[in-house]
C-alpha cells in the first residue's frame, strides 16, 4: 500500500507545472505529447512549465501541431528579444518617462490590473523598436505580479484625450502580435474606457487582426456605467481612484 501511494505521489509531482496540477486528463496528455515533440527541436523546452505549454495549446484550440509551431517560434523569439531574461529600463527610458502604463491591485479573481493611457503615446516622438521592447517589458512585469496559480491579467485601456497624434497602427499591431503569439492566454479581460468616436477608425483597422479568443475578452465600457461596470470585477479597494476606487495609480516602473 505504501509503495502504491509513493508511486502516485511521484506521478503527481511529475505532472505538476509551476506547482499547479493539470487536472484535466486530455490536457495533461496533450501537454506531455507537445513537450516531447518540441524538446526534440529545442531542448530549452525543458525550462518551461506545463502551464505555459497548456496556454499555447489553448490558444490553438488544443491542436498540438499548431500549438507546437507557435511555441517553437516563441522560444526563438525569446532568445532574440530577451537574451538577459528581462528588458533593461535603460533601453526603454523614453517610453517609461511618459508613464503610459500603470499597474497596481488585483481584481476579484486575483488577477493583476494594468492601466494603459492611449493619449500618452505619441509615435512621432518615439522609436518603434523601443516601443516593442516596452510592450515586452510591460507584459513581463505583469506576469511577474501574478499570484501562484493565476495565469491571466486584467487590463484597462483608457483612451480619454486620444487623438490622431496618438494613433499608431503599426505599434498597436506589433503589441497585439506580441500578446497573442508570445503571451497567449495571458489576457483575462480588457476594458476599453473613454473611447472617442474617432478612435473607431483605428479600431476597424486593428480588429481583423485580433484572434477569436482575444475578441471575447474585450469590453467597451460606456462612460455613464464606467465605475459600476469595473466594480463588478474589481473591489473598490483595488480599483484605481480615477475610476471611483481607492487605489492610487502607480507607474509600472515603480510598481
Amino acid at each position: 500500500m505504501e509503495k502504491k501511494e509513493t508511486k502516485q505521489h511521484v506521478v503527481a509531482e511529475a505532472e505538476q507545472g509551476n506547482g499547479t496540477l493539470i487536472e484535466d486528463e486530455i490536457e495533461r496528455s496533450k501537454v506531455g505529447i507537445m513537450r516531447a515533440l518540441c524538446d526534440r527541436q529545442d531542448p530549452s523546452t525543458k525550462e518551461v512549465d506545463d502551464l505555459m505549454i497548456r496556454r499555447f495549446l489553448r490558444a490553438r484550440d488544443m491542436d498540438i501541431e499548431k500549438a507546437s509551431t507557435l511555441f517553437l517560434k516563441y522560444l526563438a523569439w525569446k532568445k532574440s528579444v530577451l537574451p538577459k531574461g528581462h528588458i533593461p529600463e535603460s533601453e526603454i527610458a523614453n517610453d517609461l518617462s511618459h508613464n503610459k502604463v500603470c499597474m497596481q491591485g488585483h481584481d476579484k479573481m486575483g488577477r493583476p490590473i494594468v492601466v494603459a493611457f492611449g493619449n500618452r503615446h505619441n509615435p512621432s516622438k518615439g522609436n518603434p523598436d523601443e516601443f516593442k521592447r516596452f510592450v515586452v517589458y510591460t507584459l513581463e512585469k505583469i506576469c511577474a505580479r501574478m499570484p501562484r496559480g493565476e495565469e491571466k491579467f486584467t487590463a484597462i485601456g483608457d483612451l480619454q484625450g486620444w487623438g490622431y497624434s496618438n494613433c499608431d497602427i503599426r505599434g498597436y499591431l506589433a503589441a497585439l502580435s506580441t500578446l497573442q503569439d508570445c503571451y497567449p492566454e495571458r489576457l483575462g479581460k480588457l476594458y476599453i474606457v473613454h473611447a472617442p468616436y474617432i478612435f473607431m477608425t483605428a479600431w476597424k483597422v486593428v480588429y481583423p487582426f485580433i484572434d477569436t479568443n482575444t475578441k471575447k475578452k474585450i469590453v467597451f465600457v460606456e462612460n455613464k456605467k464606467l465605475t459600476a461596470t469595473l466594480l463588478e470585477d474589481i473591489d473598490e479597494t483595488q480599483l484605481p481612484d480615477i475610476y471611483g476606487g481607492k487605489m492610487p495609480l502607480t507607474p509600472i516602473q515603480d510598481s
